[in-house]
């Protein structure tokens, strides 16, 4: 199969405050090292997804969920030749703390505690919170998402653990990163950013690796990407948004943001902007003929 066969939609429900979502189907598509601002519930449908996290590939197949915590470095591709097809929704820590303060027993900060689930009734929980916002169907939506991550907690989740101080370069490392975010748009060589930190460079490296999970110029990406989003988010046209968060020009950025968000900005901002307030599919080039999961047709 070819990579033409590649269709992803990105886009929020207007009923589900605080909740992105997801259908694609990736068969070339590789997601570079990365992070979420919310948490990842992907629910294979078919394939085998393969992604990096915690050291080590982690395989999640058909009926199996792909879990990810905010803030968390991890890749993504396939793990077979014909790719993988999934629904994913990306709810914000604050929903999802909501939905563990009322329904489990967890203290602290709730989040999962294995990167992938292999539990059929869960994923299909998945995909009938996208069925039902294909069909406009809130209470439904709602509903599932609650019960999908209520079940999630309860079987695979505990408190997060607090990040530690754990290296002396923890310090450093977060005035770099303070410093990054201060100059998205014109940021200095690593050499220069050391001296200004009174470091050397590779010291600096190590403490950045240490503390986020990669080195500068990667977080770098993935937080222009991330503001990206949220100009794109305000109604700020892609070039524009390109060249405010530092990337050359929108070609740059399409390349950036595709292999981050698994869609194009140009994509991502019609579904936005298109506001699904119905919850009803738009149709756009990367959709494909009539949907791309069935939820299981028992008793909804």
């Amino acid at each position: 199969m070819a990579g033409s066969a590649e269709r992803a939609r990105h886009w929020q429900y207007a009923e589900l405050p605080g909740v992105d979502l997801l259908r694609a189907r990736y068969v070339e598509k590789k997601f570079v090292r990365h992070t979420h601002e919310h948490f990842v519930i992907a629910a294979i449908a078919d394939g085998v997804e393969v992604f990096h996290h915690g050291g080590a590939d982690q395989y999640a197949g058909p009926g199996a969920l792909a879990l990810v915590n905010p803030d968390t470095p991890h890749t993504g591709r396939a793990g077979v030749p014909e790719g993988w097809r999934y629904g994913a929704v990306y709810p914000s820590p604050a929903v999802v703390a909501g939905i563990a303060a009322e329904t489990t027993t967890i203290r602290g900060t709730p989040g999962f505690t294995s990167p992938v689930l292999d539990d059929p009734y869960a994923a299909g929980l998945v995909h009938r919170v996208l069925r039902a916002v294909d069909e406009g169907n809130a209470l439904a939506a709602d509903t599932f998402l609650r019960v999908a991550v209520t079940r999630l907690l309860r079987l695979n989740g505990g408190p997060l653990p607090q990040r530690a101080v754990r290296t002396a370069g923890a310090p450093v490392a977060a005035r770099a990163r303070a410093l990054l975010e201060e100059r998205m748009a014109d940021p200095p060589t690593l050499e220069r950013l050391a001296a200004d930190l009174g470091t050397s460079p590779f010291a600096l490296l190590r403490a950045f690796r240490a503390a986020y999970g990669m080195p500068p110029h990667t977080w770098l990406t993935d937080a222009r990407v991330r503001r990206a989003r949220a100009l794109l988010d305000a109604g700020t046209a892609p070039a524009e948004a390109a060249v405010a968060v530092g990337f050359t020009d929108q070609p740059h950025l399409n390349r950036h943001f595709s292999r981050i968000v698994g869609v194009p900005p140009g994509a991502y901002q019609r579904e936005r902007a298109g506001g699904g307030a119905d919850g009803r599919e738009r149709k756009n080039v990367q959709d494909p003929p009539g949907r791309l999961f069935v939820a299981s047709e028992r008793g909804d």
